[in-house]
């Protein structure tokens, strides 16, 4: 069984639209800096685990209220059991959201195959050939890039999204990004915050304002249907 490291019992923002929670899933791929899930990331055998009995009592208990689960991480695609989670939600009626990375697209084309997912968001990180700096690993950019191509084609609701740090993202890489996910229905640019993160250097970034965040949306709005921005 999928060892679950948290829940948050109720999170209307993970779920657009449905009165949702999301549960967390430990490891990940990749060594993003700016991380604020550093725990799950670099020592998730060292958190506890929910019981499934759990897990299966909470969803049980909110029955006829709760309409879907957001599965995140870390990269919940890393774990080999994500599947049976999945079937566990969706036996109870729920809708299934999941929140990755982009890096493992066979996975992701399968649970999609299965109909296990209704959304999913994609964490675009940074244009391809910076991926390496901003993500502190080796990543293929053919993986992201058949990861966007899959969710855009996909035939479900998605949203890609960027958290933008100064000093690793700029207003030439958003539009970058832009160009990548080009004609997408969604793009999210996320603010950054300094807290709990991975390399605890990036506690003394200043976060862009909002009139910076603003002219970022407007650098990618040609490019996609619709742009939000998050966290101011």
């Amino acid at each position: 069984m999928v060892e679950i490291k948290g829940i948050e019992k109720f999170a209307p923002k993970d779920f657009e639209g449905y009165i949702s929670a999301t549960v967390f899933l430990g490891g990940c791929n990749l060594r993003c800096p700016y991380c604020q899930n550093s725990r799950l990331v670099l020592e998730p055998e060292k958190m506890p685990s929910f019981p499934q009995d759990y897990f299966l009592s909470f969803l049980d208990q909110r029955k006829g209220w709760l309409e879907g689960i957001c599965v995140s991480g870390g990269e919940p695609l890393l774990d080999d059991e994500l599947e049976v989670l999945l079937i566990l939600i969706k036996e109870r009626g729920l809708l299934a959201k999941i929140e990755t990375n982009g890096c493992f697209p066979s996975r992701l084309e399968t649970l999609i195959g299965k109909n296990l997912i209704d959304q999913v968001a994609m964490d675009v990180k940074a244009p391809l050939e910076k991926y390496g700096e901003v993500t502190r690993s080796k990543i293929s950019g053919s993986l992201i890039q058949e990861s966007i191509w899959l969710i855009k084609n996909s035939g479900l609701k998605y949203e890609f999204r960027t958290t933008v740090v100064p000093g690793l993202i700029d207003a030439q890489d958003v539009e970058k990004i832009g160009m990548l996910i080009e004609g997408a229905d969604l793009y999210q640019i996320q603010q950054f915050f300094p807290l709990n993160t991975l390399d605890r250097n990036f506690l003394r970034i200043c976060p862009y304002s909002r009139e910076e965040l603003e002219g970022f949306r407007k650098i990618v709005e040609p490019y996609v249907k619709e742009v939000r921005i998050e966290g101011i």
